[in-house]
């Protein structure tokens, strides 16, 4: 159960108090500059436990329910943070909001179809667009460490609009593969 993969997944979990911390101050470049390091080190543990789940053949129903979890609570927490901090702010936070209510309807959705033995498998579609949301992140994370360079976190709500549209797309997708299964 506690493979190397899954303890990568856990150590993501664990690791977003540290990383909400070093956000909790906004004028604070230097914590945002940590902020930016433990983010890009936990997308690292993202890929590398999956990877090695499947390379070594030690693919868990602990991992599979896990991974998704993490990435889930990580996105949860930095946008939470980046919105309180007004890192994204204004218009911007329809975004923020159209990923975190995605996140929750596909999470339920998914429970709901796991109780019917239907599985929801994830899209193309729908990795290029964690991809695209983490970029984002980390562009406006990396924005509050470089305040001197403000196309960083210009380059961060471009895309993060870019992922809400993705969100919009993919969240469709699943919502319409959802309604198959349910009582009319």
């Amino acid at each position: 159960m506690l493979t190397l993969p899954n303890i990568l997944t856990l150590s993501r979990i664990f690791t977003v108090p540290l990383l909400v911390g070093l956000l909790w101050w906004p004028q604070w470049t230097l914590g945002y500059a940590i902020a930016f390091a433990v983010y890009c080190l936990m997308g690292i543990t993202d890929y590398f436990d999956g990877y090695l789940a499947r390379a070594q053949g030690t693919v868990s129903k602990l991992g599979v329910f896990l991974d998704p979890i993490a990435d889930k609570i990580m996105v949860a927490a930095v946008v939470l943070m980046l919105v309180g901090t007004h890192d994204i702010a204004g218009l911007h936070v329809i975004a923020a909001l159209i990923i975190l209510l995605r996140e929750i309807m596909v999470s339920g959705l998914r429970e709901f179809l796991a109780q019917l033995q239907v599985s929801m498998p994830v899209s193309r579609l729908a990795k290029w667009k964690t991809t695209l949301q983490l970029i984002a992140l980390g562009a406006l994370i990396l924005g509050g460490a470089l305040p001197d360079w403000p196309w960083v976190g210009t380059i961060g709500l471009v895309s993060l609009w870019g992922a809400a549209v993705l969100t919009l797309i993919t969240g469709w997708d699943y919502l319409r593969v959802g309604l198959r299964h349910m009582d009319s």
